[in-house]
């Protein structure tokens, strides 16, 4: 693994299995977040970022299945391995079904799950690694130079950026044309466990339209997409 600190949280009500499972996958350098319930699970999806979740069908509150579904409609990149005790090829599609990357019937080989979360963030990473943007990046009469940080307005005028208003940029315009989720934004742009509300994100979009789009109340570049994310648009 890399010294990169990945992120897994780890949803198992049973308190014997959740407590190996969080010591085993430390071990090998992940940070580990538990939730002991569904709703706990899904509280935490909602606040952090994870780069896999691993997550009981069997819980208190609500059940796994649920909460696969509910993050689904919101996230459809983070990886989810889903964990049962039920081992019909049935209850194995339903999960799939339902938005589950990976599906692991207890009782289960440690080494396995172990391999299984490796191959699920590996997985993540290529697919989320993009083509880096150049220094200088032009898109309609706007120029950004991310070198000197600094912007050329639609106008031409030549401003200043701070350090979050590039990371915030580059971010988006990496991502271009798809929707970067309100979570993936706060991890990379604000780091682990500081968030700031959702309207701070959104002042910084509207304050994006004002340089560089022609008519701020109409964007054609920077969107919020409702209860989802972000999206840069340009081709």
């Amino acid at each position: 693994m890399s010294d990169k600190k990945f992120t897994i949280l780890l949803v198992e009500d049973e308190e014997n299995l959740h407590e190996a499972l969080k010591l085993n996958l430390e071990m090998e350098g992940y940070e580990i977040t538990g939730a002991f319930d569904g709703a706990k699970a899904l509280g935490l999806v909602q606040k952090e970022y994870f780069n896999l979740i691993i997550l009981d069908i069997m819980l208190p509150e609500v059940d796994g299945i649920t909460v696969c579904e509910t993050i689904r409609l919101s996230n459809q990149e983070i990886p989810i391995l889903m964990l049962s005790a039920r081992n019909s090829s049935a209850d194995r599609v339903l999960g799939l079904k339902k938005g589950a990357d990976d599906y692991l019937t207890k009782p289960f080989n440690l080494e396995e799950l172990l391999i299984r979360v490796n191959n699920l963030i590996k997985k993540s990473e290529r697919l989320s690694a993009k083509q880096p943007i150049p220094e200088i990046y032009e898109f309609g009469k706007n120029k950004i130079d991310f070198k000197a940080s600094e912007a050329y307005t639609k106008t031409g005028e030549k401003i200043s950026l701070t350090k979050k208003e590039l990371m915030l940029m580059k971010l988006l315009i990496e991502n271009k044309n798809e929707v970067v989720t309100r979570e993936k934004i706060l991890q990379a742009v604000w780091g682990y466990n500081v968030y700031p509300t959702t309207r701070t994100i959104d002042n910084f979009i509207l304050t994006f339209r004002k340089y560089f789009e022609a008519d701020s109340r109409d964007p054609v570049y920077f969107h919020a997409v409702r209860g989802v994310g972000y999206k840069f648009s340009f081709d």
